[in-house]
This record gives structure tokens, C-alpha cells and sequence, in this order.
């Protein structure tokens, strides 16, 4: 155990230990990176199709994305202007056999081998739907379009909570269209994602909140966000009751990436998104640590639910 004495912080950390006690979870020598065993999937893969039959009205277009996300499409959003805390560049070594052996012995002798690194063309994706936008420039169809999206994405918090992991899945509905259209989208989704996370015997509740922007600035950015009620998140006490965690998060983007990546309705107006986004890991912890270790003991309901 740590040498903190604050009581969230030691909770989280208690929460982590009995999750690898329990084999749940693998550490891998860094804070938020783990491996996750078989019990764990299981949960995850259940919930996945749970979601997928409460969106299955949609009729949406599935694609499912790479960790990994083009550096020109990522500069042409404003992430590193609003989270550069939170991103991860690719580096890897595109030098000749002299310049290799000088790698080579930098990293023998304990020196800085990586500024011999170069950047190559991808970055760590930050959020699932950041992949799609730059593949639907152009006009939308007549009624827009829906997305069912799926993907591991990055941000370097390295933590002691388990539910704040570095690398998760974030499985996503995107609407694309006229503003009424991504706005319903948000509204409808997010009684829905509520009434999903009650049916799983979790006590979640809706708040209004704000992306975490970098800064002074950021700090503006925020207020504004939260002002315009542009982002809610669902909360669910994981390991604090204090400070629920946020397991889901509905977001209306407004003309934001339409203007960014050139989407136009069917009308020639500048495209709205929303989206419906759920921490797939996290859910699953909230689920743990709801119902206990063993899903052979949990609540019958719960279990039907899923599927278990």
C-alpha cells in the first residue's frame, strides 16, 4: 500500500489490489495499463452485446477502429490545443546500421536513447469517433447518418484507480446530421444509457459536466461547456460513493467536427454530431464491484439482463 492518507485515494488503490488478488485484472508495471483475464472479458463481451440489442433500432452503420489514429487527421482537430496532458504520439527509429549501433549503446549505458527516435504518421486515438469524422467528409444522406463505433483509445493518467486506465474501449453511437437530429440522439440515448445502467442493478445518476481542457483557457472552455449543458455524464460509485465515477458520457458536439472535417446535410448546412459514448472497462468494474467477484452469485435480474 501507498503512504497516502487520503481515504479516495486508498480506497482506489484497495479496489486495484483485490482486483489482481482476485485475478481480474493484470498489472504490467505501469499504473492504468493491465491485462485482463478471461472472467473479465466475459463480463465485457456480455455487456457489448447488451448494447448492441438496445441500439439495434438504429439500424447504424458498425465499424470498429485500431488503437491507432492518422497524426494530419489528429492535428486537424484541436486536442493538443485542448488536452496535451492527455495525448500519445508514436515514435519509433527510421535510422541506418551506424545510427543503430548508437541506439544501441545509448540505451547499454543508461542515456537518452529516445531522442533518436522520429515521429511516424500515427498517433494514440484519444476517442473512439475522432476516426470516423475524417472518413464521412462530404454530404450526408437525406436523414443523416448513424454510427455504431468501437475502438481502444489512450490517455496518459497513469493512476491508481482502476477505472482510470490508460488504454480502454470505448464503444460509441454518432449521430451526424441536422441539429434536432444529433440533439435527439443525445437526449433519447442518454435516458436510455441510464435506464441500462439501473437494469444492471448499478445506481447511476445523470450529472452536467465538462471535458478536462488543459489550462486556463481550458478552465473558460469548461465553464462554457458545462453552461451550454453540451456534455453529461452517467456516475456511478466505483470506488468512492464521494466522488462517483463516470461511466458513460453523452456529448453534443454542435457544427464542431462538421466544420473541422467538412460535413455537410443533405441541405448544404454545416453538419451537428452527438454522441452516446460507454467505458466498457469501467462499466465492468462498476459491475464488480457491485455485485462481487463471482458473476455465478450475482443478482439473478442482473444476470438475465446480460445474459450471464
Amino acid at each position: 500500500m501507498s503512504d497516502t492518507n487520503d481515504p479516495i485515494l486508498l480506497a482506489c488503490e484497495t479496489y486495484r489490489n483485490e482486483l489482481i488478488a482476485a485475478g481480474l485484472l493484470v498489472p504490467l508495471g505501469t499504473l492504468g495499463i493491465y491485462g485482463l483475464s478471461g472472467a473479465f472479458e466475459a463480463v465485457v463481451n456480455r455487456l457489448d452485446a447488451y448494447i448492441s440489442r438496445m441500439g439495434n433500432h438504429q439500424n447504424a452503420e458498425v465499424i470498429r477502429f485500431p488503437p491507432l489514429f492518422n497524426r494530419a487527421h489528429y492535428l486537424k482537430t484541436d486536442h493538443l490545443q485542448s488536452f496535451p496532458n492527455l495525448m500519445g504520439s508514436v515514435h519509433s527509429f527510421a535510422g541506418n546500421e551506424a545510427s543503430h549501433l548508437e541506439l544501441v549503446r545509448k540505451k547499454e549505458e543508461g542515456e537518452d536513447w529516445t531522442r533518436d527516435l522520429n515521429m511516424t504518421e500515427s498517433m494514440m486515438a484519444p476517442a473512439t469517433c475522432y476516426s470516423l469524422y475524417p472518413n464521412v467528409s462530404g454530404t450526408l444522406p437525406e436523414g443523416g447518418r448513424v454510427f455504431d463505433l468501437c475502438g481502444f483509445v489512450f490517455r496518459h493518467e497513469p493512476s491508481l484507480d482502476p477505472a482510470r486506465m490508460q488504454t480502454f474501449r470505448m464503444r460509441e453511437y454518432v449521430r451526424l446530421g441536422l441539429p434536432e437530429q444529433a440533439l435527439g440522439h443525445r437526449d433519447t440515448w442518454l435516458k436510455r444509457a441510464h435506464e441500462m445502467l439501473l437494469s444492471m442493478g448499478l445506481d447511476a445518476t445523470i450529472v452536467v459536466a465538462n471535458d478536462p481542457f488543459f489550462g486556463r483557457g481550458g478552465r473558460v472552455m469548461a465553464a462554457t461547456q458545462r453552461e451550454q449543458t453540451l456534455k453529461f455524464e452517467l456516475v456511478v460509485p466505483i470506488t468512492s460513493t464521494e466522488k462517483p465515477t463516470a461511466v458513460m458520457s453523452s456529448n453534443y458536439h454542435m457544427d464542431h467536427f462538421g466544420h473541422t472535417f467538412k460535413i455537410k446535410t443533405a441541405d448544404g448546412q454545416v453538419a451537428h454530431s452527438a454522441c452516446m459514448a460507454f467505458g466498457m472497462e469501467r462499466i465492468t468494474l462498476a459491475l464488480f464491484k457491485t455485485h462481487g467477484f463471482n458473476t455465478k452469485h450475482w443478482p439473478k435480474e442482473v444476470c438475465q439482463v446480460l445474459e450471464l
